[in-house]
């Protein structure tokens, strides 16, 4: 019987900087935004206190597109999708790596950044839920795999 593998990624967090949209050499778009999630941890003192993790995020198609064009820094989101490691070579020989996330779906929490709010949205809005859904599998060309990269190198 074969053992069946799972990968799925649910995280929350705010966007650190607006997405970044870029078109492959295929054609097809993708959008690369990084979330932070806290994490609450206890010190050596006992004091509680809270530690960002910084996640990498990818949006393709269509859906890559809509994330782009409404989500900005700041922005509270929900990733559901699934974790991916890529590998490559970089420009001076040196063997590289990253884990990044492949949303599935999209969902854009609270209202958008207002300009009194020092560009973060107001919490208490925390339930309103917009998003961006879909199941289809992206399959990316080695081009697009290798613009990936590159583009990762860049981050």
């Amino acid at each position: 019987m074969p053992v069946s593998n799972i990968n799925l990624t649910v995280l929350t967090g705010r966007l650190t900087s607006d997405p970044d949209l870029r078109i492959l050499p295929s054609g097809r778009s993708v959008c690369h935004m990084r979330i932070a999630v806290n994490a609450r941890r206890r010190d050596a003192a006992g004091v509680w206190g809270e530690k960002p993790n910084f996640f990498d995020v990818m949006v393709f198609g269509a859906r890559g597109e809509n994330v782009a064009k409404h989500l900005h820094k700041g922005r509270p989101v929900a990733i559901d999708g699934r974790l991916d490691w890529r590998e490559w070579e970089t420009q001076d020989g040196r063997r590289a790596q990253a884990v990044s996330i492949i949303a599935r779906t999209v969902q854009f929490l609270g209202s958008p950044p207002s300009s009194d709010t020092n560009g973060f949205a107001d919490d208490s809005l925390a339930g309103s839920l917009d998003g961006i859904t879909g199941d289809e599998e992206e399959s990316m060309a080695i081009e697009d795999q290798e613009a990936i990269a590159l583009a990762a190198a860049e981050v």
